[in-house]
């Protein structure tokens, strides 16, 4: 494993991490306390030391679980995000009263006195203009309840106006069906000494490249219920992607690479970028941790290779999917 200084933080985290959406079990399926708990102790066994989760991941219990892992290793780090456990979702749940409550709830989830990193969990456009809010998260900075700070976000605009403030990272939707972050808001992110957390690195598994036209999903994946954004932002789901020109792009990348593992060329070519600090791929399992970080060992992409992944993004993907995020 090699590992990259996450910005203002200082943390030196392993470049391939954990996010922990799915932590525990299947998307909808029940939360399982020794599938979470193995699995995270896979990640550490494989070198991965910064994880990240929400409040609102498995009601708590995400939070909960990864708490009891720090204790037993001290040595790792972690973010959390707040602002989207309470439905309907609403910009209320970013002001500095909800705010308090959320970083209180999750201190008392964590078990810890400071918490190593909170993330707005993708506010609406309309909360960055908002700077009492983020006042709010220096004043915790400066209580000692919260270490660092930052967003994450849904549009690279968003990314860009979060950088008005003291944010130390930035969570950010980017892989090989997702290239305009690394077009606008990179450059910027270096400039500020801003981390960049790559999240849906593998968008949702299209990127595996082991979907098919007649892969099935259960009615409560998200992958089958918010397909056209029933639930939350489209764009979390196949990176907005329409599913069946995902598995057509990914088959193509896969025989244009010459790869039978295009999850692990995926996320090593999202490590390409130095402004990336870390890829955050998820895992339900343990045997799924390796699948993972054996991306920490592929051989970096030729230029040939990363204008094949161009070429297919310009073909495919980026009519509409870059003028939308």
């Amino acid at each position: 494993m090699k590992f990259r200084t996450l910005g203002k933080t200082g943390f030196n985290i392993s470049e391939v991490s954990l996010g922990t959406w799915q932590l525990g079990g299947k998307w909808g399926a029940p939360f399982s306390e020794k599938d979470a708990s193995e699995t995270l102790e896979a990640a550490y066994d494989h070198g991965v030391n910064f994880f990240d989760t929400a409040d609102g991941y498995q009601d708590g219990l995400s939070e909960k679980v990864l708490g009891q892992f720090i204790k037993r290793h001290p040595d790792v780090h972690y973010s959390t995000k707040v602002g989207r456990k309470e439905m309907p979702l609403s910009v209320e749940h970013f002001s500095p009263k909800f705010i308090r409550r959320y970083v209180e709830e999750s201190l008392q989830n964590m078990q810890v006195d400071s918490l190593d990193q909170v993330l707005l969990h993708c506010p609406p456009m309309s909360v960055y203009y908002q700077p009492e809010t983020f006042k709010t998260l220096d004043d915790l900075k400066q209580e000692g309840k919260i270490a660092n700070y930052g967003v994450s976000v849904e549009r690279v605009e968003e990314a860009i106006k979060s950088l008005d403030y003291d944010i130390s990272s930035v969570e950010i939707i980017f892989n090989m069906f997702r290239l305009r972050p690394a077009k606008l808001f990179f450059e910027l992110a270096k400039q500020a000494n801003v981390g960049i957390l790559a999240r849906v690195p593998l968008a949702s598994g299209l990127l595996t490249g082991k979907f098919t036209a007649d892969t099935h999903f259960e009615p409560n994946d998200h992958r089958m219920s918010n397909r056209n954004g029933e639930l939350f932002s489209k764009g979390e789901t196949f990176s907005g992607v329409d599913y069946l020109t995902g598995v057509k792009a990914a088959n193509e990348l896969k025989e244009r690479l010459g790869t039978d593992n295009l999850a692990a060329t995926a996320l090593r070519y999202i490590l390409m970028f130095d402004a990336v600090s870390a890829v955050i791929p998820g895992a339900s399992t343990p045997n799924q941790i390796e699948r993972n970080t054996i991306a920490a060992d592929v051989k970096p992409l030729t230029n040939e290779q990363m204008a094949i992944v161009t070429d297919v993004y310009d073909k495919y993907i980026k009519d509409p999917i870059e003028y939308m995020w």
